[in-house]
């Protein structure tokens, strides 16, 4: 499985089981409480397939910033919670910051 698959479905999985570990309200509630563990579980997996081919920084960045604005996004559109002018400010100079280390940087493994 090439690496940047693998860690677009390692991070689909963190954001899944994210949304789900607040609906599981502390694990109180049983069906998000599975999805948090089986989330998790499978974002660690494929995490470490993806961590095959792609340096462990670059791959930990893109996570970090794709992560942060999807779980905002889902914030946003499932729990009706709101967005500032900083927050959004944040996540773009996040999303910067990976984009420069993405096509600038020899780290990257290009």
């Amino acid at each position: 499985m090439p690496g940047h698959l693998a860690l677009l479905i390692a991070i689909l999985a963190e954001v899944a089981a994210t949304s789900a570990l607040k609906a599981s309200e502390g694990f109180s509630n049983l069906i998000p409480s599975i999805v948090v563990v089986a989330g998790y579980g499978a974002a660690f997996y494929f995490l470490s397939l993806a961590l095959k081919t792609i340096p462990m920084g670059v791959a930990y960045a893109i996570w970090s910033a794709v992560g942060i604005v999807l779980i905002s996004l889902v914030g946003w559109l499932v729990y009706a919670q709101k967005l500032d002018f900083a927050a959004m400010a944040g996540m773009g100079l996040i999303i910067a910051g990976v984009l420069v280390l993405n096509v600038f940087s020899g780290t990257a493994g290009h």
